[in-house]
């Protein structure tokens, strides 16, 4: 028996509170977009070695896809994001106005819409009554347009952690290519990559829920073909002597 009154919440490790499907989808895009980095950057530098020895080239077309494929994902985001949030914060606009000119039309389409999900018509009338009285706004975003006001996405935000997660997943063929001797530098790479996509491919399909050995098996599959790929059109470069 205890002394302490205070009532535990069910399943209070549970996470509970706005925004979690939010964050995770945020996790899982990071964790694509540090894959995109490794596919993306391996290809070039693969392609770039499987052609010439010298290391200056390498690190220059290394460098020069990290730093377009950075900012090329970071403004795909942020204008998505922007589309997003501008949509988001117009349907506030418009809600709050609605309230505005029209107090007793909102809290009935409230009152419907609880009705909808299976509350009687006093109960739901009730609860609508009570939290219009508690936050309006807040409760017609809720029921109507799933949409929280303090949780709409910073484009900006997005932007730079699409760029930074890219980046991070860009480094590592980097380094696999760079720091081998020569003779070992694809070797290492192809290794080194194909570990890296069977990491980030697990771990997104945990994020999602998915089956963790297709998703595995899909994006290391991907991965290898597209290092074959930029291999076999930097070697046949190579050996005709365009490069």
């Amino acid at each position: 028996m205890t002394t302490d009154s205070t009532p535990i919440p069910p399943h209070a490790d549970e996470p509970h509170r706005g925004g979690v499907a939010q964050r995770l989808n945020w996790l899982r895009a990071g964790v694509l977009g540090a894959n995109d980095g490794i596919v993306s950057v391996a290809a070039v530098v693969v392609g770039v070695a499987s052609a010439t020895g010298d290391a200056g080239p390498i690190l220059t077309a290394g460098l020069a896809a990290l730093v377009g494929g950075a900012i090329s994902m970071a403004l795909g985001e942020y204008v998505s994001v922007s589309s997003q949030s501008d949509s988001e914060h117009a349907l506030i606009a418009k809600e709050r106005q609605e309230l505005r000119d029209m107090p007793e039309e909102e809290l009935e389409e409230l009152a419907a819409l609880y009705r909808a999900q299976g509350l009687s018509e006093a109960t739901a009338h009730q609860v609508a009554v009570e939290l219009t009285a508690h936050d309006a706004l807040s409760a017609h975003l809720s029921a109507e347009l799933h949409i929280d006001q303090d949780d709409v996405v910073s484009a900006w935000h997005a932007a730079g952690a699409s760029a930074a997660a890219f980046t991070i997943g860009a480094i590592l063929p980097m380094l696999a290519i760079l720091l081998p001797p020569a003779d070992w530098r694809i070797p290492v790479t192809f290794v080194a990559v194909l570990v890296a996509l069977a990491l980030t491919g697990a771990l997104s399909a945990h994020i999602g829920g998915s089956s963790r050995l297709r998703a595995t098996v899909r994006v290391v599959v991907g991965g290898a073909l597209a290092l074959a790929a930029t291999y076999g059109v930097g070697a046949l470069l190579g050996a005709s002597g365009i490069v």
